[in-house]
């Protein structure tokens, strides 16, 4: 499971990239979505990888993310007697636990699938690098996690 985050706006942004990041359901900055690996999701990261940063969550992060940001319709806050109430699991970190294995999708739960994050502490390092060229950019690995704790 990846958890993609988008850094860059939208002005001059290429056409097709732009319905890329649609697809994606990233429209603003600090947007962040959950997407599966597999090779559609991860040709759509590779086209839009000068807007994106993105890389795997670990249960942890992800229930942190839930807890804090994660909304229901009349953005409503997520809770754990909400998941224990209307799904089979009885808290966010299982229900996070289930979404990492794939056995479970945020919209089965009810839950919205963008994630509106802050601005990270400390800001970004370069919006225009990649992270190999020190920058903000492209694939991250396990470090996204130390992205996510800093924009929640």
């Amino acid at each position: 499971m990846f958890l993609v985050i988008r850094v860059r706006g939208t002005t001059g942004v290429i056409k097709n990239i732009a319905n890329t990041l649609d697809m994606l359901r990233l429209n603003r900055i600090s947007h962040a979505v959950l997407v599966e690996e597999n090779p559609s999701f991860e040709g759509m990261l590779q086209k839009a990888k000068d807007y994106i940063t993105w890389g795997e969550i670990d249960a942890e992060t992800l229930s942190a993310l839930i807890a804090k940001r994660g909304r229901l319709p009349g953005n409503v806050k997520v809770t754990d007697e909400y998941v224990a109430e209307n799904t089979d699991y009885k808290d966010i970190a299982d229900l996070a636990q289930a979404l990492i294995e794939s056995k479970v999708k945020l919209a089965d739960v009810g839950i919205k699938p963008v994630f509106r994050l802050h601005p990270p502490r400390k800001g970004y390092k370069d919006i225009r690098l990649s992270v190999q060229e020190g920058g903000s950019l492209g694939y991250r690995g396990e470090n996204i996690k130390e992205l996510a704790k800093k924009m929640l």
